[in-house]
């Protein structure tokens, strides 16, 4: 029997949900269009230097889902179905805090963290769990008749799950349970055709769209399923010129000169879609409702803490400029405060350890001079060329903005109640499985590459990240 390695299973699966998605959102199927003319256009307007963060084939070829389901039991089921896929919850993501504004729920991304697997196909699940308990949006009766609601209803069916185990304990299935995993995953997915009780849907929806789209309804579906494009104020403009309507404005750092970093989303607004409604009296009404959008995302280098730090105090910069111009458009300001605060080089960023990179000895003309041991000397020297490390993460200001801009409504929420605790640690015990950091992984990718430079440069020791003693981590993974 043929047996289906991991990430064919993980290939196959979002092919499956794209062609879900474009069947229940046909505007999609015009964003991926759109998406792949764009990476072409870029490829021949650019050459080479556009596959610089990934090769085409690989960002024609990336998807990540967006789902959302309502107790830490469901979050669990869901990890055992990326788990047959090889995808690990990775990151942790508090949007209850979130600008411009707060959504009740907390988020992982399911993904590969290997380089080579996400190479290979790099499909995500971003995944978010309502906080019922959360008082600044949920009162104690709420929270008791929505758990009720939940610990009712059922998700995934025992046979995907078991599937799903075997798959990830034993790897590469059969074809035959494969078909079957991949049926049943994706049937999980799909939008039902259950009647919505209309008098609970819109309780939730007061608290929030997000609320009433997790706990409103008997099942779960994809929310947004978003390619990757290599140019995205391109697509933006391509989507707008055929009449799509799309949210105000791009998501993340703006459009600059230098190296872009970390990620840009925008998306095409939330879509009536036509629904079935159970009314108060029992009978049953069409009505619609605007919960699913089309997003799309650009991906840039991926910073370190110190220049995730640096980011942070440049976004804030643009908040205090941005507020005092109220008619500038935020993106000019924020292309301002980049020039300014970033530097402009690959290089540059490298030698202040801003952005993760791996490294490898260059080809070098031999001169009998012995290789220094810090990297920005190694760099400068011609020893080591240098390969940025993409981002593979999300935002959670992002996702905000972009959940925000697709809402029909702000929803309410009580500021002097408290709220309640939530982190990467008690995301890991609830599901029972680790949740990586994504700095981590990063870290991880450049000191392997440090390492195999030293020794092959035959550098004793280890090289240092940077010219003080304290920068970071050198080769072998200690500090100095």
């Amino acid at each position: 029997m043929t047996a289906v390695a991991t990430p064919e299973l993980r290939a196959r699966f979002a092919a499956r949900l794209s062609e879900l998605y474009g069947r229940e959102v046909p505007a999609y199927t015009t964003l991926v269009e759109v998406s792949h003319e764009v990476n072409r256009r870029v490829l021949e307007r650019d050459g080479a230097a556009a596959e610089r963060l990934g090769s085409v084939d690989r960002v024609t070829a990336e998807r990540h889902a967006a789902i959302r389901i309502g107790t830490p039991e469901e979050l669990a089921q869901v990890a055992r179905v990326f788990g047959a896929l090889g995808m690990h919850p990775t990151g942790f993501y508090d949007l209850r805090d979130a600008h411009p504004q707060p959504i009740p729920v907390v988020s992982t991304a399911f993904r590969p963290v290997d380089r080579a697997e996400l190479a290979r196909n790099p499909f995500r699940g971003f995944t978010s769990m309502l906080v019922p308990q959360d008082r600044r949006f949920f009162d104690e009766d709420l929270e008791a008749r929505l758990a009720r609601f939940l610990a009712a209803r059922r998700l995934f069916p025992d046979e995907l799950l078991g599937l799903a185990d075997r798959a990830e304990q034993e790897g590469q299935p059969g074809e035959v349970d494969a078909a079957r995993f991949l049926d049943l995953a994706a049937g999980a997915f799909a939008l039902s055709a259950d009647p919505v009780d209309r008098a609970w849907y819109t309780e939730l929806e007061r608290v929030s769209a997000v609320a009433a789209d997790i706990g409103g309804t008997t099942t779960t579906h994809v929310n947004h399923l978003t390619p990757r494009v290599l140019d995205i104020d391109d697509l933006y403009a391509s989507m707008t010129a055929r009449g799509v309507r799309m949210i105000d404005e791009i998501q993340g750092p703006p459009r600059w000169h230098g190296p872009d970093v970390l990620l840009r989303q925008t998306s095409f607004r939330a879509l009536a879609e036509p629904r079935t409604f159970r009314e108060a009296d029992g009978g049953i009404a069409q009505g619609e409702l605007r919960v699913r959008f089309g997003e799309v995302e650009a991906r840039g280098i991926a910073l370190t803490p110190r220049g995730r730090e640096l980011y942070d105090r440049l976004v804030a910069e643009v908040d205090r400029r941005a507020a005092g111009a109220p008619g500038r458009p935020r993106q000019e300001v924020a292309a301002e405060v980049w020039a300014a605060g970033l530097p402009d080089s690959e290089a540059e960023l490298a030698r202040r350890d801003l952005v993760f990179f791996t490294f490898a000895p260059a080809e070098r003309v031999p001169d009998g001079t012995e290789p220094p041991r810090h990297l920005p000397d190694l760099l400068a020297g011609g020893w080591l060329s240098a390969e940025p490390i993409v981002y593979e993460d999300f935002l959670p200001r992002s996702a905000a903005g972009i959940f925000a801009s697709n809402l029909s409504g702000r929803g309410e929420m009580d500021a002097a109640q408290g709220g309640a605790p939530r982190d990467a640690e008690w995301l890991s015990e609830a599901i029972g499985r680790r949740i990586r950091v994504p700095e981590q992984l990063y870290a991880e990718q450049r000191a392997e590459s440090l390492a195999r430079a030293a020794a092959a440069l035959g550098i004793t020791g280890g090289i240092v990240l940077g010219p003080e003693p304290a920068v970071g981590a050198v080769a072998g993974g200690g500090v100095r």
